[in-house]
């Protein structure tokens, strides 16, 4: 007697197909799980064999051999026990083997028969769609797998309603979509009190995903500032989404309710490890700047973190995604976020007040920011001064634009950017200009072509430099609303550029 049955393995945000084949024959009573299984896997064996005695079938005295295939793929998680079990009761002609072999199935069971939810429905939902099989997943799961709408999502909550559903005694309907509702009522840029032309870089920065560096002193505001950058970004689009909830799922950081179109906004702490950051560990699971797909990556204390930590950063800024390699499995993951960095000017964090400051001034300063390497600072497209506000200002009445009123400026320059782009894969905002498509779109008038070349000469821009001040200038102009840069938008440009250069 056989039977099969299908589930999936995980390798990044893919899903990758696995054939659950289990074989009951004669011989000396056994229950064998073969095909590369990780400890979690090997184990299913004793959940699978309590769950169905927990529903009152006794297991055959038997040879039992389950098989996953492809066998030198390596299987990991406990989201394999439903698929054994359901390939084990096919077997033994207690549900149908023609609608079980039509399933992909993940799940992880209680010794009571429960159905645990488990990480990796989204991608595993998607893979069933791409190969036109229905899913069957835990309850708790099956709203976040039903969001890809490509295909039928069973969720019962036991094995039990399983068996009930497959047998046509109490069948289940499939589960209905889940989203969660967008963040409203966030910080506001009105209760950061001064900071005008901080709150500028933020607007730019979020308008075109450009990466920022804010320098102050302790207290400045600097972290005030960034945790309101979420009220000013927009809703991820649909596809944005489902790119972002991927790598979500494969985390376990998908709420019940589904789908979230909330940019993420991580902020990891400067002790953060490399894997922590970059993706790694048991499985090469996804790192912070992974999470913050498509969203906001804040690293406090930026100087602060280990230099072999800040250093891995640059690729995945430059190609927006990071191959996690190990020994075990080779992994990308796609990482397009917007970094926002915070420094103290030095050490003390009081280099520029005289009252305050160590006996080290200057050096103490040029040694502190210069643990942020040249190549890493050079991919910072906005460098912003944070100086000091007042006591006295701070009884002032709030100035400048709310959140709400920034977040349309924003809104209506991302959609200037679709505009531009579309057709064009792999480009979404202005920071993916590059080539052509940069000279095209920000080209900017003899003026600002005057300007920008003159500045180049005389700080020594880098290429990626250059190339980044006209991205820079492009957003501008598109919150201006204009259609060609011209030299006011690169004036700007270049005053972000320059802000920390010792040469100004």
């Amino acid at each position: 007697m056989g039977a099969i049955t299908y589930t999936v393995a995980f390798e990044g945000v893919e899903a990758r197909l696995v054939e659950v084949q289990c074989a009951v024959s004669s011989g000396m009573p056994a229950f064998a799980v073969v095909g590369l299984p990780d400890k979690a896997v090997s184990e299913a064996r004793e959940r699978v064999r309590a769950a169905i005695n927990a529903l009152g079938i006794s297991l055959p005295s038997s040879r039992i051999t389950v098989n996953l295939s492809p066998a030198d793929l390596p299987k990991e998680g406990s989201h394999f026990d439903l698929p054994i079990a359901l390939a084990l009761l096919a077997a033994l002609d207690i549900l149908p083997k023609d609608l079980v072999s039509e399933t992909v199935a993940l799940g992880e069971l209680s010794l009571d028969g429960t159905l645990v939810p488990v990480t990796g429905a989204l991608p595993a939902a998607m893979a069933a769609a791409a190969e036109d099989r229905r899913l069957l997943c835990p309850k708790g799961v099956g709203a976040e797998a039903a969001w890809v709408g490509g295909t039928e999502v069973i969720a019962p909550a036991s094995l039990s309603e399983t068996i009930r559903h497959f047998t046509g005694q109490a069948p289940l309907s499939p589960s209905e979509p889940g989203e969660v509702a967008t963040m409203t009522g966030g910080r506001d840029l009105r209760d950061v009190k001064g900071q005008e032309r901080a709150k500028r870089a933020l607007e730019i920065a979020a308008a075109g995903r450009h990466h920022i560096l804010m320098v102050g002193t302790p207290g400045s505001g600097k972290s005030m500032l960034a945790a309101r950058i979420p009220g000013i970004l927009p809703p991820l689009t649909a596809t944005e989404a489902l790119e972002t909830s991927m790598i979500h799922s494969i985390a376990g950081l998908l709420d019940e309710g589904g789908i979230s179109r909330t940019r993420p906004f991580r902020e990891p702490h400067h002790t953060a490890s490399m894997p922590a950051i970059v993706g790694g560990g048991r499985g090469a699971k996804p790192g912070e700047i992974s999470l913050a797909h498509n969203g906001v990556l804040f690293m406090d204390e930026f100087p602060e973190f280990p230099r072999t930590v800040l250093e891995t950063l640059r690729q995945p800024i430059e190609t927006g995604e990071v191959m996690v390699a190990r020994a075990s499995a080779h992994v990308r993951y796609p990482c397009r976020f917007l970094l926002v960095a915070a420094a103290n000017p030095c050490k003390c964090g009081y280099m520029s007040d005289p009252a305050r400051a160590c006996a080290r001034v200057p050096q103490c300063g040029e040694d502190y920011l210069g643990r942020i390497s040249g190549p890493l600072m050079d991919r910072f497209d906005l460098r912003v001064e944070v100086p000091p506000v007042a006591y006295t200002d701070l009884d002032l009445p709030a100035s400048g634009d709310a959140s709400e009123t920034v977040a349309a400026r924003v809104a209506a320059a991302r959609d200037v950017q679709t505009a531009r782009f579309k057709g064009q894969d792999g480009m979404r905002v202005n920071a993916d200009l590059e080539g052509q498509a940069l000279e095209e779109a920000a080209t900017p008038d003899p003026e600002g072509k005057d300007l920008l070349v003159r500045v180049a000469e005389k700080f020594g821009l880098s290429a990626r430099g250059y190339h980044r001040v006209l991205r820079v200038a492009r957003t501008i102009a598109d919150l201006d609303g204009a259609d060609a840069v011209r030299k006011p938008h690169m004036a700007e440009a270049v005053s972000y550029r320059l802000a920390l250069s010792k040469e100004v």
